[in-house]
């Protein structure tokens, strides 16, 4: 049965502490039968972890982050800024349409970033105090609503520490009564093993002993 389903049996209420002796020798015990590469070898019944599939831009950021390259590229701010007009032509020269429809373009880009803008910014003073303290007041009930629920858990939880300990500290007389007729036991089977021994070595010896008479 693997290690994380079995369970201990452990009287904290009425055991004495081990000595630092003991506590060294149990964690002997527990050494030798760990693998050498318990430290760094999951426990078989833990699943391997799935093998990541990033996408290539997501990959390229990750091999950027982890070479420590700085970020390079992203937005463009500079064509929400507003252009420079093209150079003025000359006398008897043709004013270049194409650049300067690019320019009115960049220009209308420009405007529009700074229209929307101006919007937001006006919605969110407008509309965003009472939607900040809306969100707080949501993630204040969410607050409380898990204090709740750990106190409830704490509360449960020494209810049940209590229990254990009532029902430990009331067999307390039982098991020292039965530890002492289990020692009784015990010393009694170790009174009978000493005896035995005892007569099986003067059966031997009186064996020895017949064996020499009658070998004379």
């Amino acid at each position: 049965m693997p290690v994380i389903n079995e369970s201990h049996d452990s009287l904290p209420y009425i055991d004495a502490e081990p000595s630092a002796q003991a506590r060294a020798a149990a964690q002997h015990l527990i050494t030798s039968e760990l693998s050498p590469d318990h430290a760094s070898t999951l426990h078989p019944a833990i699943p391997s972890l799935p093998t990541p599939r990033f996408t290539p831009l997501m990959q390229q950021e990750l091999d950027r982050k982890a070479a420590g390259q700085p970020l390079t590229g992203g937005i463009d701010l500079m064509r929400y800024e507003a252009p420079e007009p093209p150079a003025q032509a000359g006398e008897g020269e043709t004013p270049d349409l194409d650049e300067w429809r690019r320019t009115l373009r960049k220009a209308y880009t420009a405007s529009s970033h700074l229209s929307m803008r101006h919007e937001n910014l006006a919605l969110l003073e407008e509309f965003g105090k009472n939607a900040w303290l809306v969100g707080n007041s949501q993630l204040e009930e969410i607050l409380r609503g898990l204090e709740k629920e750990l106190a409830e858990t704490k509360e449960a939880a020494e209810a049940v520490n209590k229990q254990r300990k009532s029902a430990q500290e009331a067999s307390r007389g039982e098991m020292v009564g039965l530890e002492e007729t289990w020692k009784r036991g015990v010393g009694a089977v170790l009174d009978v093993e000493l005896v035995s021994e005892g007569l099986r070595l003067q059966v031997l010896e009186r064996r020895r002993q017949l064996a020499q008479q009658q070998a004379r």
